[in-house]
């Protein structure tokens, strides 16, 4: 009995001993585990604010596709530093290609002129590089898409008929073409020189210059024929799309088999024939680049971060024609504002003042339009004729009140690019007062004479209805 107790009470003892034990060993581990998890806590912490979340990735477009982006932004643009920089939704800085001085003087110019529709382009030759791009009118979505639309091209397109005529050795600038008809001309089956009265006779620099239509439909129809025309169109960049990640339609020449067809296309009479604003302004500048066309190109640089980035080098888009018939084509382009439709235009004080001391290589055309609906006038030009800075390009539509014409854009446009050009030019001689007299004159027996062609046709008709 005694052994049984004293073994219990070692029993007791050692159990309680034991569970002491084991009581010290939990608190040990829990006071070693407690500092030990706080560090890793800390750590972690640590380690997360040490990798912040990275920055999203910039989404903005590259190369030609970035070209409507900065486009539908140039309106916001601020002038920062001499450059014109806008920025995108993303945070990133564009900074253009444009002319600041020019780009503003040209919207200044068309908001005192105020007429429907006008639009403005002008690059630089050698790299595509747009200096300004600026349209006016009530409906903004119009001046944001007009450089793409498509629009009757009108007697701009004698340049793709010259230029295919001369491509193919058809013609030089002095070569004669023998018409009958008026120089505006809207009748093609009257076009031919009379069998026994014969007709008149001009070379195809000056019938450039006063846009003559007869002589350039006659020479898309006797001369050079739909495939010879067709090919040269291809060359210009028509029926194709030109710039991948513009939205820029495809300008359309749909070549005619027949001889009335030809004649209204070769001449720009064909309503059929549309161009953008962009493409046309692009063709003058191939033709002053000797025939190489260049990507346009708005944007120098990007700036995101702090980090710049520079745009592409100049890239050629396409020969369009040889450098010898680009070279004709100027010559066949320098009297257009001398002696031929722009000569009132450049009439100004600074107009004169620049022909003074530089050739200028230009083209009009004229015609009427539905979309939007009113007299669509184009001029085209670049300067200075043998080694040309600038190309540029004009449109206005005008309603049944006219405001301004493309030409005068032009002049604007040329004598604000060129001021320190015309403020170095020597002083221009003053009109002697006979010269003014004989121009007076000169302008009234024009409109006696077109006065008396007038009647006559009249008289003529009234003979034949009275005959019948």
């Amino acid at each position: 009995m005694k052994d049984l107790k004293g073994r219990s009470r070692y029993n007791t003892s050692s159990s309680g001993s034991k569970r002491l034990k084991l009581l010290g060993v939990i608190v040990l581990l829990t006071c070693l585990l407690i500092p030990l998890t706080v560090l890793l806590i800390r750590k972690g912490s640590d380690a997360v604010a040490f990798h912040p979340k990275p920055l999203p990735v910039s989404t903005l477009p590259k190369g030609n596709a970035l070209f409507p982006v900065a486009c539908s932004l140039l309106p916001e643009a601020q002038e920062v530093a001499g450059n014109l920089s806008a920025a995108t939704s993303d945070g990133t800085l564009l900074r253009y290609s444009i002319d600041p001085h020019l780009q503003q003087n040209m919207q200044q110019y068309f908001d005192k002129a105020r007429p429907p529709y006008a639009l403005f382009i002008a690059l630089e030759p050698a790299t595509g590089r747009i200096i300004s791009l600026t349209a006016s009118s009530q409906d903004p979505s119009w001046n944001l898409e007009a450089a793409y639309r498509l629009f009757p091209m009108a007697s701009l397109f004698k340049m793709v008929t010259a230029a295919a005529a001369l491509e193919q050795a058809k013609i030089t600038p002095s070569s004669q073409m023998s018409y009958r008809g008026r120089a505006v001309s809207e009748s093609p089956g009257n076009w031919d020189p009379h069998p026994k009265r014969g007709g008149l006779s001009m070379d195809m620099a000056e019938a450039m210059a006063k846009s003559v239509n007869p002589v350039y439909g006659k020479l898309a129809s006797d001369l050079l024929g739909k495939d010879a025309l067709a090919a040269t169109c291809s060359n210009f960049g028509f029926n194709r799309p030109l710039l991948e990640g513009i939205p820029l339609p495809p300008s359309r020449a749909e070549v005619p088999e027949s001889v009335r067809g030809l004649r209204l296309m070769g001449s720009g009479l064909d309503h059929g024939l549309k161009v953008s604003p962009l493409h046309a302004a692009a063709i003058t500048a191939a033709i002053a680049n000797n025939g190489v066309m260049m990507t346009p190109r708005l944007v120098d640089s990007t700036v995101r971060d702090g980090k710049e980035t520079l745009s592409d080098p100049p890239r050629p888009l396409a020969m369009v024609v040889q450098p010898d018939v680009a070279d004709g084509l100027r010559r066949m382009l320098l009297d257009t504002v001398t002696s031929g439709t722009s000569r009132k235009a450049f009439r100004t004080h600074d107009g004169r003042r620049l022909l003074s001391v530089m050739q200028v290589a230009a083209k009009t055309g004229s015609i009427t339009g539905d979309d939007p609906a009113g007299h669509y006038s184009w001029f085209t030009a670049y300067a200075p004729a043998e080694k040309p800075q600038v190309a540029l390009l004009a449109l206005v539509i005008n309603d049944g009140r006219w405001k301004i014409k493309a030409s005068n854009v032009g002049e604007h446009a040329l004598t604000t690019f060129f001021k320190d050009q015309l403020a170095q030019a020597p002083a221009l001689a003053a009109v002697a007062p006979e010269q003014k007299i004989r121009e007076l004159r000169k302008k009234k027996t024009e409109k006696t004479h077109r006065s008396h062609i007038v009647r006559k046709k009249n008289g003529q008709s009234s003979h034949r209805g009275k005959a019948a």
